[in-house]
């Protein structure tokens, strides 16, 4: 498993922006955009694993991950 399979990645259609926005929460701040929802994922795990390559180029610690806390049922359960 690559590094970027610990944290969670989110793409969610905005209707501000009209495209479809990819974040990964803790990770990275921003993201990236697109028209296509499965290009915005591909894009994000990309973004993704660079955040982690420069975390290791600058010496600095990972965030904790964030897979692995059902973040979908716990949506789902607020909605």
């Amino acid at each position: 498993m690559k590094e970027g399979g610990r944290y969670a990645k989110i793409v969610e259609w905005s209707n501000e922006d009209q495209c479809y926005v990819g974040s990964s929460p803790g990770l990275i701040y921003g993201g990236c955009h697109g028209a296509d929802e499965k290009a915005v994922f591909d894009e994000l795990c990309e973004v993704v694993e660079e955040a982690i390559a420069l975390y290791h180029e600058d010496g600095r610690p990972l965030p904790p991950p964030t897979s692995g806390r059902d973040f979908a049922n716990k949506v789902q359960n607020v909605a």
